[in-house]
């Protein structure tokens, strides 16, 4: 069994800027609205998060106001920014001092530098809500580009997003830099490609269990049911994350889901102790059947479709049962056992 592994992420930024916004609507189940009585972060807050197996996030929510800036980049600096394996830097896009926000940002890269160089470095244009739609993609590129030429004369590379607490803009960009630190997540992907092609799903998607952030995700384009919304996992992540949380102020446990549609099928269910699996199927128009993984099949020669639907549910529900020990065990891997 692997041992513990600490991923140590700074979150950086201006006080007000909705850092800790974000850190409680990803990490502790506040909705959007709920944040509105949140108070500002003072000093440092530490949340340690367990993610999958044994992966545990450290999470530093630096309150940005100017005293504690300041000690972050003097009496505080070795303690900080040693040993960090992300920097995740909010920017409000309505921010008054941008050119202060920048400073602030170049004194983080410095700093990241000397201590901890290897760093992945993340950029959250935030708030982009309240910028008007025509201007915001210019807004937001205007931006990057003084962020990564900034990045690049400190060897750093930065990757940006564009986010609002108001849609799956959030779940999209901590889905991204979560994955950037899962060192098995190639592994997750080829036995989740497996588990589809078998299957014959249309999509698979893997999720963190309490977060609800994508792990992995694979996708059959030339299905029928194939869906070209290229924000479709995140509205996902955001509209479970919300019916759970109506699940638990009516005492209920969410266990599992399943949806038929007019033209495709969703099955939700727990695939491990830290992970949920969503599989899209196509309903099917013919005698044609899935496959589960010791190779029976769900194809009915009457072509009763009530028959196929059931039979299809049975073999989904079966198929994850049977990938269930494989995917625990890539969850428990040492990054040298890929």
């Amino acid at each position: 069994m692997a041992g513990s592994a600490r991923r140590k992420l700074l979150l950086m930024g201006r006080s007000g800027s909705g850092k800790s916004s974000m850190r409680s609507i990803i990490f502790s189940n506040y909705s959007a609205f709920d944040t509105r009585r949140l108070g500002a972060t003072i000093d440092v807050e530490h949340s340690h998060l367990r993610f999958l197996g044994n992966m545990t996030l450290n999470l530093w929510d630096c309150g940005g106001q100017d005293a504690y800036m300041d000690n972050y980049f003097s009496t505080q600096r070795d303690n900080i920014f040693r040993m960090v394996e992300a920097l995740i830097f909010v920017f409000d896009v309505e921010s008054k001092e941008l050119r202060k926000d920048i400073e602030t940002f170049v004194l983080c890269l410095r700093n990241l530098y000397e201590f901890s160089p290897a760093a992945k470095i993340f950029a959250l244009v935030h708030k982009m809500d309240l910028v008007v739609v025509e201007k915001r993609q210019d807004v937001y590129r205007a931006l990057m580009k003084s962020l990564e030429d900034t990045s690049a004369m400190f060897s750093f590379k930065v990757q940006g997003f564009a986010t609002t607490i108001w849609d799956e803009s959030l779940y999209k960009a901590w889905s991204s830099i979560v994955c950037t630190l899962i060192p098995n997540v190639t592994v997750f992907q080829r036995h989740l490609q497996t588990f589809a092609d078998i299957s014959e799903a249309d999509e698979v998607i893997l999720f963190e269990k309490t977060t609800f952030l994508v792990i992995s995700h694979v996708t059959n384009v030339s299905s029928p049911g194939f869906r070209s919304d290229s924000t479709r996992f995140e509205k996902i992540s955001n509209i479970i994350k919300q019916y759970k949380q109506s699940c638990s102020k009516l005492r209920a446990q969410f266990q599992s889901l399943s949806l038929r549609g007019s033209d495709c099928t969703a099955y939700l269910d727990t695939m491990t102790a830290n992970t949920m699996i969503m599989v899209i199927m196509s309903n099917k128009t013919d005698s044609r059947g899935s496959t589960d993984l010791l190779g029976n099949s769900d194809t009915n020669a009457d072509g009763d479709d009530s028959f196929a639907g059931e039979a299809e549910n049975n073999i989904i529900l079966a198929n994850i049962k049977i990938a269930r020990k494989m995917f625990e065990k890539i969850e428990m891997m040492n990054p040298d056992e890929r």
